[in-house]
């Protein structure tokens, strides 16, 4: 007889809005936006509360989201979107990081977990946040956006979107 040893990959997976983090990042981010004043507050309500509505419906066209969602960031460009991600993250994110929730994540890390955070949001608002609770990369699954010929976001969405159904096919 002989015995085979079998190893088995540990997954630990995490949605970040709501469970990791306890907000919104997609929504906080927008919020961000305003308050930078790359929104109309009064316009950019009007149109998320539709989209949200949208999606409590299940009728969210999620391609038409992202176009909505990214486009403040692409109008400004890479250097204005990087800096502004960075205050996002300490004005925003980083207050809202609670000890428990990293205490998690490196508990699952430290016992040879894999470490996945899946999320409907897209990659730009989620990998610095994916990276302060100190998962990599490749520990993101994220709405991953196209990008043009010189590498800054087009606004569509590049494969199958991690929302709902595609959380399960991207996985």
């Amino acid at each position: 007889m002989i015995e085979m040893q079998k190893n088995c990959l540990k997954l630990a997976l995490f949605d970040l809005d709501h469970t990791l983090l306890p907000l919104d990042s997609d929504y906080e981010w927008g919020e961000f936006t305003i308050r930078l004043g790359w929104n109309d507050p009064v316009e950019f309500a009007r149109r998320n509360d539709a989209f949200y509505a949208d999606y409590q419906a299940g009728t969210l066209d999620v391609h038409d989201y992202v176009r909505f969602a990214t486009e403040a960031m692409r109008l400004r460009g890479a250097a204005a979107a990087a800096e502004a991600h960075q205050q996002f993250m300490r004005d925003v994110i980083g207050p809202a990081i609670q000890p428990q929730a990293l205490a998690l994540v490196r508990g699952h890390q430290e016992a040879g977990d894999e470490v996945l955070i899946v999320t409907a949001t897209n990659e730009f608002v989620t990998r610095p946040i994916a990276h302060a609770l100190g998962v990599p990369d490749a520990g993101l699954l994220a709405v991953q956006l196209a990008r043009d010929a010189s590498g800054w976001y087009t606004g569509e969405i590049d494969g199958i979107p991690t929302m709902r159904e595609g959380k399960v096919q991207r996985m």
